[in-house]
C-alpha cells in the first residue's frame, strides 16, 4: 500500500464518519463508478427481466442474488478512486479476470448471505491473500467492528426499502387526480401483472442507484480499520511532514 499516493486523509473515524467518507468518495468518482457499474448491471438486469415470463419474482431475485458480484466492479473502481485514479469501462474490461472471475463460486454462494459483506469484501478482493490466510485476516478486520458493519447493512436495507416505496409512490403522485386512486388500487394489487412489473422495475432502479453507496460505506470502514491496525494515519502524517 503506497500511502503517499492515497488521495484520502487517513485519521481515526467513527463508523458513521467512515460511511460518510464512502459517500463522498462515490460523489467524487460518480462518473467512473456508474459508467463501469452499468457495464455489468445492465446485462444482469436484462437477464433478470428476460425471466419475467417464467415468474414475476425472478427479476428481483436475480438482482438481489447478484449484488456481491456486481459489488466487485464497484469496489474495483472505488479502490482506484481512493488513489485519485479514474476508471474507464475499457480499463475495467482489461482487469475483468481479477474483478469478475476470481472467487466466482464463493461470490455467488455463501458470501451473498454475509451480513457485513461490504466491510469484508475488500479483504477478499484487494489484499490478494492465499485462501488459507483469508479467514484469519477477515476475523482480524472484523474484531470489535462486526456490530458496526451489521448496522451499516441494516441501515442500507432500510434505505433501499424506503427508496423502493418512494419510487412506487411517484406513479401515484404524478398521475392525474381523477385516475390516481384507480392507479393506486392496481399498483398494490398482488394479482395484477402491472403490479408485478412495476415492482420489479422499481427495485431495479433502487439497486442501480444505491448499491455503490453501500459498497463505498463498507470500503471506507475497511480503510479506517486498516488505519487502526497499521497506524496509517501516523505514517501518512510523517510522510507529509518530511515531504514539506
Amino acid at each position: 500500500m503506497q500511502l503517499d499516493a492515497l488521495a484520502l486523509r487517513m485519521r481515526p473515524r467513527t463508523p458513521l464518519e467512515s460511511a460518510d467518507l464512502g459517500a463522498r468518495l462515490v460523489q467524487s468518482a460518480a462518473r467512473s463508478v456508474y459508467s463501469c457499474y452499468a457495464v455489468v448491471y445492465v446485462p444482469i438486469a436484462a437477464l433478470g427481466f428476460a425471466a419475467f415470463e417464467i415468474s414475476a419474482w425472478l427479476p428481483s431475485l436475480v438482482l438481489f442474488w447478484s449484488k456481491p458480484w456486481l459489488d466487485r466492479t464497484i469496489l474495483y473502481v472505488l479502490s482506484r478512486a481512493a488513489f485519485g485514479l479514474t476508471t474507464t469501462p475499457r480499463e475495467l474490461w482489461a482487469a475483468q479476470r481479477d474483478v469478475w472471475w476470481r472467487q466466482l463460486l464463493t461470490t455467488w454462494t455463501w458470501r451473498r448471505l454475509s451480513p457485513w459483506r461490504s466491510f469484508t469484501q475488500p479483504v477478499y478482493q484487494l489484499e490478494g491473500l492465499a485462501f488459507g490466510k483469508i479467514r484469519g485476516r477477515v476475523k482480524q478486520v472484523r474484531r470489535r467492528k462486526s456490530g458496526a458493519a451489521l448496522m451499516t447493512t441494516a441501515a442500507f436495507t432500510a434505505a433501499e426499502t424506503c427508496l423502493f416505496f418512494a419510487v412506487l409512490s411517484l406513479l401515484v403522485w404524478f398521475a392525474p387526480s381523477e385516475s390516481a386512486r384507480g392507479l393506486a388500487d392496481v399498483l398494490f394489487d398482488p394479482e395484477s401483472v402491472f403490479f408485478e412489473g412495476v415492482w420489479a422495475v422499481a427495485y431495479a432502479l433502487v439497486v442501480a442507484f444505491l448499491e455503490p453507496f453501500y459498497v463505498a460505506a463498507g470500503f471506507a470502514m475497511y480503510l479506517n480499520r486498516r488505519a487502526e491496525l497499521e497506524a496509517w494515519d501516523v505514517e501518512q502524517e510523517l510522510r507529509h511532514a518530511f515531504a514539506s
